[in-house]
């Protein structure tokens, strides 16, 4: 009984984020999804932030960058190098109210370099100071905490797929996509890919 009602929440999360995402390709902003390809083609260098499973899902998107030739770099690594006026920077927040994110954001603004957000929230902090914003809807962990007494009180309970879970995985597949796009107009070969994938893991 136990391990039915297992699967049965396991199916159940599944399917939550199987339907957000047939909902997300429909709504996705073809112009922003162009501006922010357009954005990282004419870049000198990529830095790419997030913090928690946004960051994961923002280093993800910097390694299949670098697989497919570009010159990027994960903002908090100790061999990251400083930024400069011609690089862009994309930062993944579902909130876009992440204090450290949004400092580093505006640290980049300053040096004049080209900020590019994948983001909830296009009104937030972070969209505020951003050249270009993709929108990808999501619950985010500030959705969760300010309507928390609320959804308690009515008995909805959305805990299947907790925090930012829906945003998170919802911007590491869009991001994917784009990486497949990039793929279509550079010409990049597997052999390509292959060659520069890590050998020391």
């Amino acid at each position: 009984m136990v391990e039915e009602e297992v699967c049965s929440s396991l199916i159940s999360c599944m399917n939550v984020i199987i339907d957000h995402l047939n909902v997300t390709v429909k709504r996705l902003n073809r112009d922003d999804i162009e501006k922010l390809i357009r954005d990282i083609q004419n870049a000198d260098r990529i830095f790419v932030l997030g913090a928690g499973r946004s960051g994961l899902a923002a280093k993800a998107f910097a390694m299949r960058l670098m697989h497919i030739g570009f010159n990027v770099f994960v903002v908090g690594e100790s061999t990251t190098p400083s930024v400069k006026k011609d690089d862009l920077i994309i930062a993944v927040s579902g909130s876009g109210e992440t204090l450290s994110i949004n400092d580093l954001a505006k640290v980049s603004k300053d040096i004049g370099s080209t900020l590019s957000i994948i983001t909830s929230n296009p009104k937030s902090t972070l969209g505020r100071l951003a050249d270009t914003v993709v929108t990808v809807k999501g619950r985010t962990k500030v959705d969760t905490e300010e309507d928390y007494m609320e959804r308690q009180l009515r008995g909805d309970y959305v805990s299947l797929a907790p925090l930012g879970t829906i945003f998170e995985t919802t911007s590491l597949i869009v991001l994917d996509g784009i990486i497949a796009e990039l793929i279509v107009r550079r010409g990049t070969t597997d052999a390509e890919i292959k060659s520069r994938h890590a050998t020391l893991e």
